[in-house]
């Protein structure tokens, strides 16, 4: 989401970078940047001294604790097949909940691990999908999410702690529901449910449940396109705290004060509020806020009112943030855009900052990977498109490198600063990467967020096309060799310009994108049901005369314009983007003579989780561009 209308002054890179920046690097294996490692999560213990994290050290993700004092890291599961990611320690003890899938089918189940390391399924059934909801504010039960009742609806669960030791614990179900609507906050005392219901991919209500009285109140009730987000209730149940744009083109946190209907903002900026959420005992509130592609996050006293003041960080923001539950203690999570985020704990009290990760592997210089920076352009229609862009630091005007025009997933996701491997791998072997946020992207203001609904595959793309235009102005880029590359909507995007802007680029990589929009809206997965209609009203009802629109910029109906080397990567048990789309694809275009690499995963789904596998497929697509989009030197 972006305004059309400049609210702060932004970064236009132009030209070349200055001269004292250009020179050679160290250039290192696709193995090499695999072995950084990917941190997650942070769940303090009950007592303080040690954090519940992800990590994906051993070549997929297991669950970790690090303990706070000594840094010392200790593997808590040990998969080597499916990636299992930590929730949170118990309130009180330390036996931990994780959550896993089977080769990337997105039927997650939730687990409990006891401090004797024995597993325990809480979540039993196949073909399920599950989700862990957190824990009551008594610490007496668990919440869970299932959709063991109806594939299409996610009810509410609770589990007793009590008896998750008994042979065959059973959960109670808090809400079932019924409607298709979602569930986004429950007050402390479990009487009040915070539901928002989609109506379009703009507009939303949001609704009051009364658990004790049976009642469901309509608390949004407004003119014109709004979104709601329920957030948090406060701790004494009087009010609920959400986001939402009504009546404003941002994002902002407004409060619901319960007994009186009185509605007050509480926090807006000129960017959307992502998050807000109180620390245990409301000392502390945190906002995260999606400012220009990176996460601002800010912590208020609420005592005082006042804003603490957070560590700076050399090298890096704070992307997110956990607070202890004696609230003395946060957890910060680290990012940038050249290299992989790191794990911190910091100290309230005496202000100490103790980094607990250390993610880059020491095989690579930091001095070597590109910090990227925000860039716009205007496109073919003037419309201002915002972008990340990563030059190598080789590239010069005596020196130009070949480019890719990298698009992101959604529809309506965004490219941020933030790391990502493969992009670093690439820019290090001298590809300049321009991460287009084009209209429709999230984060840019809800009219900019809009501009695509009902045009996938035009102006969107045209945005993308115009991206050429920026990096011819920086004088850096051989415009001879520019490509594409996108996953899942960008992997749309990708095949999108290769059919209907086939002379725009000169190769084209399709990470699981769609090609064929009937089939993928006709057969999106049972648990999208509350969103299915906001997801029609945005790119069209395959069941109607969208239909022909849809047939229209579906890339498979149109395979004889592809006449540009392509690649694709796609996983065998996507739900998502199901392989029949990819072999569609793969087999119209080859028909052309066009040359095809086709990769497909056995034991992935819609994106990668095992490192062996982001080796092998991200190491191709380098071969590929080598082959095809550069000439091979001996140096690479």
């Amino acid at each position: 989401m972006k305004s059309l209308k400049l609210l702060l002054p932004f970064l236009l890179l132009i030209g070349c970078a200055p001269t004292s920046d250009v020179r050679e690097v160290n250039k290192y294996t696709i193995e090499q940047f695999y072995k950084n490692i990917n941190v997650g999560g942070g769940s303090f213990s009950p007592d303080e001294t040690r954090l519940l994290i992800n990590s994906n050290e051993s070549g997929i993700f297991n669950a970790y604790e690090i303990d706070i004092k000594s840094g010392e890291t200790k593997m808590l599961t040990s998969s080597t097949e499916e990636s299992f990611f930590g929730q949170s320690y118990f309130p009180n003890d330390d036996r931990f909940v994780y959550s896993f899938d089977e080769g990337g089918n997105e039927n997650f189940k939730v687990y409990m691990m006891s401090t004797d390391g024995v597993a325990k399924d809480l979540t039993p059934g196949d073909s399920v999908r599950n989700g862990f909801w957190g824990w009551s504010r008594d610490e007496k039960s668990m919440f869970l999410t299932s959709n063991r009742r109806d594939p299409r609806f996610m009810d509410i669960y609770e589990l007793a702690i009590s008896s998750m030791d008994d042979e065959n614990p059973i959960s109670e179900m808090l809400y079932q529901n019924n409607d298709g609507l979602n569930v986004g906050a429950i007050s402390p005392n479990k009487r009040y449910f915070a539901i928002t219901q989609t109506l379009t991919s703009a507009d939303s209500k949001m609704y009051l449940y009364d658990k004790e009285t049976g009642e469901k109140t309509d608390i949004s009730v407004h003119e014109g396109d709004a979104q709601y987000s329920p957030q948090f209730f406060s701790l004494d149940n009087s009010e609920l705290y959400y986001t939402t744009d009504q009546d404003a083109e941002f994002v902002y946190l407004a409060k619901l004060d319960i007994e009186s209907g009185q509605v007050e903002k509480v926090y807006e900026d000129n960017w959307d509020v992502w998050y807000a959420y109180p620390s245990k005992n409301e000392k502390y509130r945190v906002v995260g806020i999606n400012q220009d592609a990176k996460t601002n996050v800010r912590i208020f006293d609420l005592e005082s009112g006042i804003e603490v003041e957070l560590p700076e960080i050399p090298g890096g923001s704070i992307s997110s943030v956990g607070i202890s539950k004696s609230e003395k203690l946060a957890r910060l999570t680290v990012s940038t855009s050249s290299s992989p985020s790191n794990i911190y704990v910091y100290n309230f009290e005496t202000g100490d900052l103790k980094k607990l990760t250390n993610t880059l592997n020491a095989e690579i210089d930091p001095e070597d990977l590109v910090e990227a920076k925000v860039v716009r352009y205007a496109s073919f229609d003037g419309t201002e498109i915002p972008a990340i862009y990563y030059q190598p630091k080789n590239a010069s005007s005596s020196n130009q490198v070949p480019a890719l025009v990298w698009v992101h997933g959604g529809p309506g996701g965004q490219s941020r600063l933030s790391y990502f491997a493969l992009i670093q791998y690439l820019v290090n072997h001298g590809y300049a990467i321009l991460a287009v946020n084009n209209r429709g992207s999230t984060g840019y203001g809800k009219t900019f967020n809009h501009m695509d609904d009902k045009n996938h595959g035009d102006k969107d793309l045209k945005d993308c096309v115009a991206g050429k235009d920026f990096l011819a102005s920086t004088g850096v880029i051989d415009m001879d060799r520019v490509g594409i590359i996108g996953g899942s909507y960008g992997g749309y995007m990708t095949m999108a310009a290769l059919t209907f802007e086939p002379e725009a680029f000169d190769v084209g990589v399709n990470i699981f994108g769609v090609t064929n929009w009937l089939r993928t809206l006709k057969s999106i997965p049972p648990y999208w049901e509350s969103f299915r209609k906001a997801l029609y009203d945005e790119l069209g009802d395959p069941t109607t005369e969208d239909s022909v629109r849809l047939y229209n910029i579906s890339p498979l109906f149109h395979t004889q314009n592809v006449t540009k080397p392509l690649m694709v990567l796609q996983g065998a048990n996507d739900v998502r983007v199901l392989q029949v789309e990819s072999d569609e694809i793969v087999e119209g275009v080859r028909a052309n003579g066009v040359p095809v690499e086709y990769v497909i995963f056995d034991d992935e789904g819609h994106g990668f989780r095992k490192k062996e596998n982001e080796i092998e497929g991200y190491g191709q697509i380098k071969v590929f561009l080598d082959k095809y989009l550069k000439e091979t030197t001996s140096s690479d």
